[in-house]
């Protein structure tokens, strides 16, 4: 008799994550229904299996099928980066466009408890975010001169317009402290890799909710993550790694350079091994083959093969793997606000800076517009003037008061594809400016090194960095050095 194709979910109602987690290991020695197999298994049936094949035996991709979702409230942005810094999960959190923060909306570190910087430090938070709360209202007032409401638009539906683009502006003032919510799902095994991460973090919030985190997920998960715990190898390379305050940096820019975002290395034979690697898949012969083939194809022919590839892309379909088969690694200097967006990008490789104020910060052109710039430059360099205090008490901890406008280094390591939907993303006029600035900037220093493929690393139209950089910045500090 043939079998009848079924497909269903495993209800995480009924089943808790780790059966769901066995009842899936299970089939590849089981020759029982999925259902079938949820319905011989127990809480401690699932436990002894998970002892026994991913503890015991190293079979970890097994609690991959055990999914939790976890929220996080009132945890410092700081925190959040830490939280968000794990590939393998999937974030939502608190938008600086759409919701503003309190007076008092910002994380108290528990190191500075009963400290004399303690003071100062919840002074100069709440300086930032009483100089934030200001500038909302005359900010606002600019972009609206700016942007006058279109034929029938309604008055709320003009204000609505208007309002994300000033809390947009005055983000730049929001410390690292701000207390921000978030919600992840994640699998018990990334999770277990998480929670050992934030066990070995040097911020007293990090480890503490990496405990509270682990606490929560053993409810559901009482085995996968239960052995997760604090790992000295990354606390001794983090110890053995970190200098003292550096001196302010100078970066002398070459003819033609930006300072702010270099393109340090690529593959120069990227066109030729994208289109190596789609004929291989689609041929019988082996890659140095398909690379000789293509080697041998006239500027036409390898052009109609990169149009085959790209040239029907529509703005919803996602490229073919074979972009991957390419890299670029860049150092890119960017405001803090512009990195909590691209954080977002997992899929490239990404080793920030720690966030400090030594690089200077940028001063949004509708910030001075509003008549606020000296009451901007004020809490700014009030910030950095408390960052060098704390500094000399807890390196990690002065991070908490730098707000989003400083800049920090990040070295960044991406292909094509991953590239593609960054700059597709974030070019688009609905990103922040600041964020619209390094794609385009990425997006053309990438084309540069492409001759076949670059053409189809497309940024919105209309709009290049040096015209976001000149239409929204009075001042980037960064491109000044």
């Amino acid at each position: 008799m043939p079998r009848n194709r079924q497909i269903y979910l495993l209800d995480p109602q009924q089943l808790p994550p780790e059966t769901i987690a066995v009842t899936f290991a299970k089939t590849s020695r089981s020759p029982q229904s999925f259902r079938e197999i949820a319905a011989e298994l127990t809480e401690a049936k699932s436990a002894d299996f998970h002892e026994k094949w991913v503890v015991g035996y190293g079979h970890s991709s097994v609690a991959e099928h055990a999914v939790l979702h976890i929220a996080a409230e009132n945890i410092s942005r700081l925190a959040v980066e830490c939280l968000e810094s794990n590939r393998l999960a999937s974030y939502t959190e608190k938008s600086t466009r759409y919701q503003q923060w309190g007076l008092d909306d910002f994380y108290r570190p528990a190191e500075l408890q009963n400290h004399l910087l303690q003071g100062l430090y919840e002074d100069t938070c709440r300086s930032l975010f009483e100089t934030y709360t200001r500038c909302l209202e005359p900010v606002q007032q600019v972009i609206a001169a700016e942007n006058p409401p279109r034929e029938g638009e309604t008055p709320s539906a003009w204000e609505r317009r208007v309002r994300p683009q000033a809390v947009d502006v005055c983000r730049f003032l929001l410390p690292a402290a701000a207390l921000a919510n978030v919600g992840m799902t994640i699998n018990a095994r990334a999770l277990e890799h998480a929670i050992r991460k934030m066990l070995s973090h040097p911020l007293m919030e990090v480890r503490a909710m990496g405990e509270e985190i682990k606490a929560a997920a053993l409810e559901s998960t009482p085995t996968l993550v239960k052995y997760a715990d604090a790992v000295p190898y990354l606390q001794t390379v983090r110890e053995a790694l970190t200098p003292g305050l550096p001196a302010e940096p100078a970066m002398p820019a070459g003819p033609g350079e930006t300072p702010w975002c270099r393109l340090l290395d690529w593959d120069r034979d990227a066109d030729l091994h994208i289109l190596a690697a789609a004929l291989y898949r689609h041929g019988e012969n082996g890659y140095a083959h398909a690379i000789e083939q293509v080697r041998n194809l006239s500027a036409g022919e390898q052009a109609r093969l990169a149009a085959a590839i790209l040239g029907s892309l529509g703005p919803h379909d996602i490229p073919i793997r074979e972009l991957e088969f390419s890299f670029f690694v860049f150092d890119i200097i960017l405001d803090q606000g512009a990195y909590a967006e691209l954080k977002r990008h997992r899929m490239m490789t990404q080793t920030p800076q720690a966030l400090t104020p030594l690089l200077g910060y940028a001063i949004p052109r509708c910030i001075c517009a509003a008549g606020m710039e000296t009451d901007y430059r004020r809490a700014m360099e009030t910030a950095r003037e408390t960052y060098l205090q704390l500094h000399n008490f807890n390196p990690a901890v002065a991070s908490y008061v730098v707000p989003n406008g400083y800049n920090r280094r990040v070295l960044l390591s991406t292909n094509l594809r991953s590239l593609m939907h960054f700059v597709s993303l974030r070019s688009a006029p609905n990103a922040h400016f600041s964020i619209r600035r390094i794609a385009h900037r990425m997006a053309e220093l990438a084309r540069e090194t492409m001759p076949l493929l670059g053409d189809y690393l497309t940024t919105a139209p209309g709009e290049s960095w040096q015209d976001v950089e000149k239409m929204h910045f009075a001042e980037t500090k960064a491109g000044d050095q």
